[in-house]
């Protein structure tokens, strides 16, 4: 996408955490994006963080249709189209608690946000970029390590990460008739307040609690404009970008 004209992004979870460091990361590099999250006031931060920036804050409710829906239509009719999501909301649910004592109701909201909130975002951007003219647009998944290997007691956000590469594959296919490109980042200990606990001590597969090395979210930020930056004609299918010495290869 040369035309800078052209950059319209929407950007989920991006209140904080790595949504906020990509938003503003693509507001400063000229994109006009759309953030999406639970909390008005936590979005209208990230907004100002970029003073000259063209944001536009929408409060969503990724798991409810309605929301999404509404996202997308105020995305359309403010900035005229969308380019790419950055599909990002999340939340790891309860931690520390084993499989077999989880509530049902945990279980639901993990999936409910992780899973069927990229879906129906990934599906209303999917109709918007094959029916605006020029067509085609980009989606990238929010992935994680826990994509490939699970952290113990987190049996729901594991779950929840494994299928998101599934939907990212399946997306990746079933766009290439309308030039939609659909790519995962898996991002291993970002700083951010999800993962402040593992600076203290992270619980580790062989039982021993151990603080874990962590990187800084503006590294994340810098690889997802670099893969929303490619001409749609290229895609990163896969990256993963993680604190050098975190105990993931070789994780348990």
């Amino acid at each position: 996408m040369t035309d800078r004209q052209s950059k319209i992004a929407v950007v989920t979870g991006a209140g904080s955490g790595i949504g906020r460091a990509v938003a503003v990361e693509l507001l400063r590099a000229g994109w006009s994006v759309a953030l999406a999250g639970r909390r008005t006031g936590t979005l209208e931060e990230t907004a100002a963080l970029v003073p000259r920036g063209a944001a536009l804050a929408v409060r969503t409710d990724v798991s409810r249709p309605e929301d999404v829906d509404a996202l997308f239509a105020a995305a359309v009719e403010r900035f005229g189209r969308v380019d790419l999501l950055f599909n990002n909301a999340g939340t790891f649910g309860p931690g520390g608690v084993p499989v077999e004592e989880l509530p049902y109701d945990a279980w639901r909201h993990v999936v409910d946000t992780n899973l069927t909130g990229a879906f129906l975002c990934a599906q209303a951007a999917y109709r918007r970029m094959k029916e605006q003219d020029p067509q085609g647009g980009r989606i990238i998944n929010n992935g994680s390590i826990s994509a490939h290997t699970p952290r113990p007691h987190s049996v729901a956000y594991t779950a929840t990460k494994h299928a998101l590469t599934g939907l990212t594959k399946s997306l990746s296919l079933d766009g290439r008739p309308y030039r939609i490109a659909v790519g995962q980042i898996d991002i291993g200990n970002a700083a951010t307040d999800m993962t402040a606990r593992m600076q203290v001590g992270a619980l580790q597969a062989n039982g021993e609690t151990v603080p874990e090395p962590v990187m800084d979210a503006a590294d994340v930020a810098r690889t997802v404009r670099h893969m929303a930056e490619l001409p749609l004609e290229a895609n990163v299918q896969f990256a993963t970008v993680l604190a050098t010495a975190m105990p993931y290869v070789g994780r348990g």
